[in-house]
């Protein structure tokens, strides 16, 4: 089983460099942190007294897998969850803050193992549920959590043109969030291209 820093460097690597794409929300970011972060964190990592851009360039990639498990594994909870939902969760916390959790306990009330309250905490009773789905489902429940993020962000490209980009390339396959998803669905549940295609053919 990887640990939670083998985890986290799995996602920097997913993450990529330094880009700053004015359609992110989160401003410029650097292997997965964003300058929104690094302002909460009041990371002035070149020292002139504010944190910009500059300072999302300096972030070493160690540091950013320090910011990952502290703030987006430790500070949420998910240490709590069962050992084979924490990749899929930690990954989307990352790429989505507490929507992560929300889809879980959503997918958790959905499936009967609530009720639970939709807050993006994972606390005790987030993770018993969790357990207790882990125990039914088996493996079942990893893919069932893949599959409802692929829909969220769907769903969110739907509502967001600006965000469509991200979830189809401009030769319409499946664009980097669908992608990224499905590396935590079972192949017998990840979307044909024609399945894909057809998803998103009314953004066109």
């Amino acid at each position: 089983m990887q640990s939670v820093r083998d985890i986290a460097r799995d996602i920097v690597a997913r993450e990529g460099g330094f880009v700053n794409d004015p359609d992110d929300p989160g401003g410029a970011t650097n292997h997965g942190v964003t300058l929104h972060t690094l302002r909460a964190l009041g990371r002035d990592l070149d020292g002139d007294g504010d944190v910009d851009a500059a300072d999302v360039r300096a972030l070493p990639l160690d540091g950013a897998v320090e910011i990952f498990v502290a703030e987006y594994f430790e500070r949420p909870g998910l240490g709590r969850l069962p050992r084979a939902l924490q990749p899929a969760v930690f990954d989307m916390q990352v790429n989505a803050g507490g929507a992560a959790v929300r889809l879980l306990q959503e997918l958790l009330n959905a499936a009967g193992f609530g009720p639970l309250d939709v807050d993006g905490a994972a606390g005790p009773r987030t993770a018993a549920a969790a357990a207790r789905a882990e125990a039914a489902m088996g493996g079942l429940l990893v893919d069932a959590y893949g599959v409802a993020r692929r829909s969220w962000y769907y769903a969110l490209a739907d509502r967001r043109p600006t965000s469509r980009k991200y979830a189809t390339r401009r030769d319409g396959g499946k664009g980097g969030w669908i992608t990224r998803a499905e590396e935590f669905i079972s192949p017998r549940f990840r979307l044909t291209e024609a399945e894909h295609r057809a998803r998103v053919a009314a953004w066109a």
